[in-house]
């Protein structure tokens, strides 16, 4: 398939630069079956669940990776700073990170970053236009360093109209995060709140919680015009053996699975690739789906509107299919959904409701 296959004309106004508020109140599209399509809230969703199915919640934590620091070096008639904007994107198996640096040029192989009076890092090397850091803080000291110096890594499409503020490090992060490690949030897990949970939990219908440590890459272009030719980017994950054994649970007994976000589905099915069913699973996934892709574990998705000619746009049209997704965003742009990380949601189910 090409690349055009997956493309559509979005309206500037419909990219969300901050949620709805609360949280549950942004609108939630509801596609099931070959033609149904209902307009709703997310508040709504029990409506759409059954007693017995199981969502599939991915529990990473985004990390304040982005910061702003000073690189000072001795020009020979006195100190001369420059500033240097870092953006944290893998730990690093030494306890280093690595890290897009920008201007990469203005600092070399030795010198320090100052970020805070207690926060600084090293530049220990460059790699394919990248940097490798190493902090002068770890554990507990470095995580309290970098929730007070850092900002949250908004996705480019937000970056573009407005810098990560305060109210970002609430609005990015889901209420069940757990895990540290990502760089961008799970963005369909954005819409839920505790009460919702709870409604949810009350009607039957049960929780898994996975780890995908959601990377940059992400937001990668596709730069091929023959989407084979793709190259996806790796994150590290996890499926722990009781996750594994209650989605074969449900599975056995005739429940829907519905992963909450694209990174969610990924990973079940990354761990169910080499089987045909899910078990424990650890290390990282570069899993492209593609239509004609067999999907073992997900009955469904809960997921946001996606960018035109994004890997996460053949994942739905994998999903539902091409004509099938085209009509659906077809009606989320005519309904003024709003796209992308901060917008609204969809829940869809390829079998009838």
């Amino acid at each position: 398939m090409k690349l055009s296959d997956f493309d559509f004309d979005l309206p500037d106004h419909l990219i969300a630069t901050r949620p709805a508020q609360p949280r549950t109140h942004a609108k939630l599209l509801v596609a099931s079956g070959p033609s149904n399509v209902i307009d709703a809230q997310v508040f709504d969703l029990p409506k759409f669940l059954r007693s017995g199915d199981r969502l599939i919640l991915n529990n990473t934590k985004v990390i304040p990776a982005r910061l702003t620091g000073t690189r000072t070096r001795d020009s020979g008639q006195g100190p001369v700073a420059a500033k240097i904007e870092v953006t944290l994107l893998t730990p690093q198996p030494h306890g280093g990170w690595s890290a897009l640096v920008k201007p990469l040029k203005k600092v070399n192989e030795g010198e320090t970053i100052r970020f805070t009076d207690d926060l600084e890092a090293v530049v220990e090397g460059k790699v394919d236009g990248q940097a490798i850091l190493s902090f002068n803080l770890a554990g507990d000291d470095f995580d309290a360093a970098l929730n007070a110096a850092g900002a949250m890594p908004l996705p480019p499409y937000i970056e573009a109209k407005r810098k990560a503020d305060d109210q970002d490090k609430h609005d990015y992060q889901t209420v069940f995060a757990r895990h540290s490690g990502a760089v961008a949030a799970p963005t369909a897990s954005l819409h839920f709140d505790e009460d919702l949970l709870r409604q949810i939990a009350d009607m039957g219908v049960a929780f898994t919680e996975v780890t995908l440590h959601v990377g940059a890459g992400t937001f990668l272009p596709v730069k091929v015009d023959d989407i084979t030719d793709h190259k996806m980017h790796a994150e590290w994950g996890q499926v722990s053996p009781d996750a594994a054994a209650q989605i074969n649970a449900t599975k056995a007994a005739g429940g829907r699975v519905i992963p909450v976000g694209t990174t969610a589905l990924r990973l079940i099915e990354s761990a169910a690739a080499q089987t045909g069913q899910i078990t424990h699973w650890t290390g990282e996934t570069d899993i492209f789906i593609t239509p004609g892709f067999d999907f073992k574990v997900a009955d469904g998705l809960m997921t946001n509107f996606h960018l035109p000619k994004s890997t996460l746009m053949m994942l739905v049209s994998a999903l539902m299919g091409c004509d099938r997704i085209k009509s659906i965003y077809a009606h989320a742009i005519a309904e003024r959904y709003r796209f992308f990380s901060y917008g609204d949601s969809s829940l869809l189910l390829p079998e009838i409701e």
